[in-house]
């Protein structure tokens, strides 16, 4: 089975939680490596500017532009690689892909409502993520917000 084709839907090519959270973990260490390397740009300006000494983190933390440009990070990794590649580097490692319900590629509207929508389902302490465990089809809350779902891609 090719990356672009796969069989039926079913809850046999659906991956499990286990499986999801594997890949999660992988993506959540890359995440926090993308966001080390944003912050350090900013350490390096504002020393330069306004002193070693004298860089003001609380004020920083507190500001609305730096918080979205932080909050930008993980979106962009994501939606990006849910778009573009059709699977994070996490989801290629644990072999997993992201399709629409029709089995074709996602939109950048279906990657973006699955990012907030993802988020939605870890804010509810992980029930979103827990429905995997229930649903017949194995898919968690953002799947089904976002009107896609992950498969498994046979080894290669």
């Amino acid at each position: 089975m090719s990356d672009k084709t796969h069989p039926g839907f079913s809850a046999d090519n659906a991956p499990g939680l286990f499986r999801r959270l594997g890949a999660i973990l992988y993506d959540s260490m890359l995440v926090i490596g993308l966001l080390i390397m944003a912050i350090i740009p900013v350490i390096i300006v504002l020393g330069s500017v306004s002193g070693w000494d004298s860089i003001d983190t609380a004020r920083l933390r507190s500001n609305p532009f730096y918080i979205a440009y932080l909050l930008s990070v993980p979106l962009l990794f994501f939606v990006s690689f849910w778009k573009l590649a059709g699977q994070t580097l996490g989801m290629r490692t644990w072999r997993i892909r992201i399709v629409d319900n029709q089995g074709g590629d996602i939109s950048w509207r279906s990657a973006v409502v699955r990012y907030f929508a993802a988020a939605l389902s870890w804010g509810a302490l992980g029930l979103g993520y827990l429905w995997i465990l229930v649903d017949p089809e194995k898919r968690a809350w953002h799947d089904r917000l976002s009107r896609t779902r992950l498969i498994m891609l046979a080894k290669d």
